[in-house]
C-alpha cells in the first residue's frame, strides 16, 4: 500500500499536471488504475499498452506527439532507462511486479519493502483517488487482478444487485454478476484502436454500473452492446476450453489466430472453475505461440521451462505470460509437464 505521504505527494502531483500522459496495462487492473486517476480532475490523455508489457523506445513518439508535462505508468512491469530518459519529464510510476532499479523517476512498489505483498496497482489508485462514486471501478480493478479488496463490503451495500453477500474470491468473479462487470473491463480494450479509444472514453464518463447493464443511458447502451458482441465470442471459446479438462493436472487449451485474444481471461476463468490444474492457454500468432499460464507457483515451473528455449515469460507466482517461437512449442511443453513434477 501507499504510505499517507506518497498518496499526498501523488494528490498533489495530478492537481499540478496541465497536460499528464497516462500510460497503463491493457488489463482491468491496468484500466481501473487509469480510470481513477483520471477522473480527479479529468486532464490528459491515456495509452493502453495492450501489446507488450512493457514501454519502450516506440512509445517515445507518444510523447513527442502529445508533448505531456507530467507522465503516469500504471501496472507495467517495466520501463527501459532509455525512454525515462529520452523523456525528460517528471514520471511517477504505481506498480506491483517484480521491483525494478531505475533512475530519475518516482517508483511505487510496495515490494520493495514486502517481496511477497500483492496489492493491484488499483487498489493504490483507490487510495489517491477515494472517489465515493468511482468505487465500484477500484473493486472492478482488484477484482480483475484476483484479489479480493478489503473495502468489497462497502460495495455490496452499494451494488447489492451485483454482489449480496462476501463469498470465496472464484464464486464472486465467476459465479455472481459483478463477474460480468470484470469481463466489461478486459472485452472493451479489445478490437479495432478506434472501437477501443471510443469505448474506453465512454466509460470514463460512466458514473454507475447501472448506467451500462441496465442500459440507463445512451452511454451505456453503447458499451452493453459491445460487451455482449464480444461475451458471445468468449462464451464460444470456454465452452471449447472446458472440453480440454482430463483427468491430467495440465489443462491445456490451443486456439489459432482469431480476430480476438481472450487467452488472460480463459486462464483465469480455468484455474477459478480448476484450482488444482496448471492452465496453459496458447494462441498462434505469426510465427508464435502467446500464453497465459496459472496454477500453483506456476512462475517458477516457467522459469525452468524456458530454458534453452526461444522464447520469453514472466509474471505473478501464480499467474504468468509467455511468448514462444512456434518452432520451440513442443520442446517447451515437454519441458513444462517434466517441471511439473
Amino acid at each position: 500500500m501507499l504510505t499517507d505521504k506518497q498518496v499526498q505527494f501523488l494528490r498533489e502531483e495530478l492537481a499540478t499536471a496541465k497536460n499528464p500522459l497516462f500510460f497503463y496495462d491493457g488489463d482491468g487492473d491496468g484500466l481501473a488504475s487509469f480510470l481513477l486517476l483520471y477522473k480527479i480532475n479529468r486532464e490528459g490523455k491515456g495509452i493502453s499498452l495492450t501489446s507488450s508489457g512493457n514501454i519502450d523506445g516506440l512509445l517515445k513518439r507518444k510523447v513527442d506527439e502529445l508533448d505531456p508535462d507530467k507522465i503516469f505508468v500504471l501496472d507495467v512491469p517495466s520501463i527501459s532507462q532509455d525512454f525515462i530518459d529520452y523523456s525528460k519529464r517528471p514520471i511517477f510510476w504505481i506498480d506491483h511486479h517484480q521491483p525494478q532499479e531505475r533512475k530519475k523517476v518516482h517508483y511505487f512498489n510496495p515490494r520493495i519493502k514486502e517481496p511477497d505483498a500483492y496489492i493491484p496497482t488499483s487498489r493504490m489508485a483507490w487510495q489517491v483517488s477515494e472517489r465515493d462514486e468511482d468505487l465500484w471501478i477500484a473493486t472492478i480493478g482488484c477484482l480483475a487482478d484476483y484479489h479480493l479488496p478489503d473495502f468489497i463490503d462497502k460495495f455490496i451495500e452499494l451494488y447489492p444487485k451485483y454482489l449480496s453477500k462476501k463469498v470465496d474470491l472464484s464464486s464472486i468473479i465467476f459465479k455472481q454478476p459483478v463477474g460480468k462487470l470484470v469481463r466489461l473491463f478486459f472485452f472493451l480494450q479489445k478490437g479495432p484502436s478506434s472501437e477501443v479509444r471510443k469505448s474506453i472514453k465512454v466509460l470514463s464518463r460512466i458514473n454507475s454500473p447501472d448506467e451500462i447493464f441496465e442500459q440507463e443511458s445512451n452511454s451505456g447502451k453503447f458499451l452493453y452492446k459491445r460487451f455482449e458482441n464480444l461475451n458471445g465470442m468468449y462464451e464460444e471459446l470456454l465452452s471449447e476450453a472446458k472440453k480440454c479438462v482430463t483427468r491430467s493436472k495440465l489443462l491445456l487449451f490451443n486456439y489459432s489466430e482469431n480476430k480476438w485474444s481472450f487467452t488472460t481471461n480463459l486462464a483465469n476463468e480455468l484455474i477459478g472453475l480448476y484450482p488444482k490444474k496448471m492452465v496453459i492457454i496458447a494462441r498462434r500468432k505469426s510465427g508464435e505461440v502467446k500464453c497465459s499460464l496459472r496454477g500453483d507457483k506456476v512462475q517458477f515451473v516457467l522459469e525452468k521451462s524456458l530454458v534453452s528455449i526461444n522464447g520469453r515469460g514472466g509474471g505473478h507466482l501464480n499467474a504468468c505470460g509467455a511468448v514462444i517461437k512456434e518452432e520451440d512449442w513442443q520442446q517447451f511443453l515437454k519441458n513444462f509437464k517434466r517441471e511439473m513434477k
